[in-house]
């Protein structure tokens, strides 16, 4: 026996890469095997990252006394579900973003942790992106003046993405209209790992407000500090015939803290050429205080690659910070370390149970504020029943 934490890969798609890499060469965990119910995925995933296990019942991870912690990497509705049997089972937590569909869920699953004293943490990386940390350290310590607003632009590009629908035709479409050719980018996602995405029933939300904004709430809420009102706008852009997803999108915010307020903006640009290994979504915070501002010009993308990743003006100069790793996968990598770290110290998660309630409280209410037309305190925020379930084709449509 080696000692090491051993944890569990619950779920082998897309994303599961990124997570598994946060194990390699760890001094106190190891990715001891990995669940999914396609086993030929699995024990490829697990050949692939060194995992000594191959599960295709979810049920026998639970089952077997080895497994420290299960990481749950599967579809939003199956979250308090799974979450709820891996803590009766002793097992320690970790659940991708969104935490749950609705409020109760998030009870349930804080509830079944207390209840066996284990950890429960919330997965979210964009807490843990090293830009982003840099940020919140020149704002924590002063250096542009007391905090004022923060605005956030979210780009999700389409253009020679891998994982995009329909993308041979624009791609075709672009090289003629510009006579550039551009290299293919993006990485290639399954038809699978996105489709019920745009099932509000299984993913509680649509793919980008929701599903990809919950990243944003969080580290909204990191830098400021909680929520206390949101206005939202949220519009329909079609993907498929008859298929839509949640943008364009504005939503504005007010914190606790004082005279703190935020903006976010979502748009989709499907004819736009986003560089990326990763997701073509790319990212741009602006941190504004009293006596300067700070810009992050990267996260999941990079429009700006010759740009330093934090950059920060202040009495009339511009300071540019490369000193970082930058890559999206780094801050999988310390979500990870964070995970660990947090069992092996017996420690709260950085986004614990309890915080990522609260963060499903805030893009909750966005929604709400885009459906009622008007400002919601999140103090006010009354939680809804969960939908029934309808099968994939039951796909996030137009909202009149």
């Amino acid at each position: 026996m080696s000692g090491k934490l051993k944890f569990v890969l619950v779920g082998c798609g897309r994303i599961a890469s990124l997570h598994a890499a946060g194990y390699e060469n760890h001094p106190d965990a190891e990715l001891y095997g990995v669940c999914d119910k396609n086993k030929a995925r699995a024990e490829e995933f697990a050949k692939e990252y060194g995992a000594g296990k191959v599960y295709t019942d979810y049920r026998d991870v639970l089952a077997d006394p080895e497994a420290d912690a299960v990481e749950l990497l599967v579809p939003h509705h199956l979250h308090c579900e799974l979450a709820v049997a891996a803590c009766e089972a002793k097992k320690h937590v970790s659940v991708q973003k969104p935490m749950a569909l609705n409020l109760a869920e998030c009870d349930l699953m804080i509830g079944a942790a207390k209840r066996n004293g284990v950890k429960l943490k919330v997965y979210e990386n964009f807490v843990f992106y090293p830009p982003y940390q840099r940020a919140k350290e020149l704002l924590d310590a002063g250096e542009i003046g007391a905090p004022v607003s923060m605005r956030y632009k979210m780009n999700n590009g389409g253009l020679c993405s891998a994982n995009r629908p329909g993308v041979e035709a624009r791609v075709k479409q672009a090289k003629q209209d510009t006579g550039v050719e551009l290299p293919a980018t993006g990485w290639p996602v399954d038809a699978a790992s996105w489709l019920w995405r745009l099932n509000d029933t299984l993913a509680g939300g649509g793919p980008l407000v929701f599903d990809d904004g919950y990243h944003k709430f969080s580290l909204i809420t990191h830098m400021f500090g909680d929520v206390e009102k949101v206005s939202a706008w949220i519009d329909c852009s079609p993907v498929l015939p008859g298929v839509y997803q949640d943008c364009p999108a504005m939503i504005m915010w007010k914190h606790r803290a004082g005279r703190l307020y935020g903006v976010m903006d979502i748009v989709d640009s499907p004819d736009m050429y986003v560089n990326s290994k990763y997701y073509t979504c790319d990212e741009r915070l602006e941190l504004t205080g009293t006596r300067g501002v700070v810009w992050v010009t990267r996260c999941t993308a990079s429009m700006m690659p010759e740009v330093a990743p934090v950059v920060m003006y202040r009495d009339g100069k511009l300071h540019e910070y490369r000193d970082m790793p930058c890559d999206w996968a780094d801050s999988f990598r310390n979500s990870t370390q964070d995970f660990i770290e947090a069992i092996k110290l017996d420690r709260e998660p950085v986004l614990s149970g309890e915080c990522g309630r609260e963060v499903l409280k805030f893009a909750l209410a966005a929604i709400e504020s885009a459906r009622q037309k008007r400002e919601i305190y999140l103090d006010e925020y009354e939680d809804k029943a969960l939908s029934k379930k309808r099968g994939v084709l039951g796909i996030f449509g137009k909202r009149s």
